[in-house]
């Protein structure tokens, strides 16, 4: 029993080694070409984590403008209000991943973890999450609650925030 226990132990060892360097030794940031002896960076865009804060530099400060939306970001954005435990948030994290990469440039992506940013959720009014809100260079922002497919928000991202009808 005990040899059992001992190489049970050693096989879980050698599993979190093997894991954690699956990448070798390039780093996330980088990329290597064939018969290029010079090494790229590669931007990461990918949403931006925001509290309440940073919320309020970037977004909309609500405690100078309690009642009028006045945004602060230079091109329009989307805020996932998520929490780690919630499954349905799990599904959209990867689909705003692809959409800031898609939108670099155009529209910025945030996230905000309403666990962490209470008082922040709480200003929105999150019932339930994920809920998604969507905010225009002018005019008010819109709200969407629950996992979209991917091509609702590139529908409501075109239509609502880069004034594309046409898609």
């Amino acid at each position: 029993m005990k040899k059992l226990s001992v190489i049970f132990t050693m096989i879980i060892m050698l599993g979190l080694i093997s894991c954690g360097n699956i990448k070798g030794n390039q780093s996330d940031d980088t990329v290597t070409v064939p018969g290029d002896e010079k090494t790229e960076a590669v931007a990461q865009v990918e949403p931006e984590q925001l509290t309440l804060e940073a919320f309020k530099e970037k977004v909309w400060n609500f405690e100078e403008n309690p009642t009028e939306w006045v945004f602060k970001g230079d091109v329009p954005c989307v805020i996932d209000f998520y929490a780690d435990w919630c499954k349905p948030c799990k599904m959209v994290a990867p689909i705003m991943d692809e959409l800031a990469k898609e939108y670099d440039g155009k529209v910025k992506f945030y996230k905000v973890d309403t666990e962490n940013e209470r008082e922040l959720a709480g200003a929105f009014g999150i019932r339930s999450i994920p809920s998604i809100l969507f905010s225009p260079m002018d005019g008010r922002p819109t709200m969407s609650q629950g996992a979209l497919p991917k091509e609702e928000f590139v529908k409501i991202i075109e239509q609502n925030l880069l004034n594309n009808n046409n898609k």
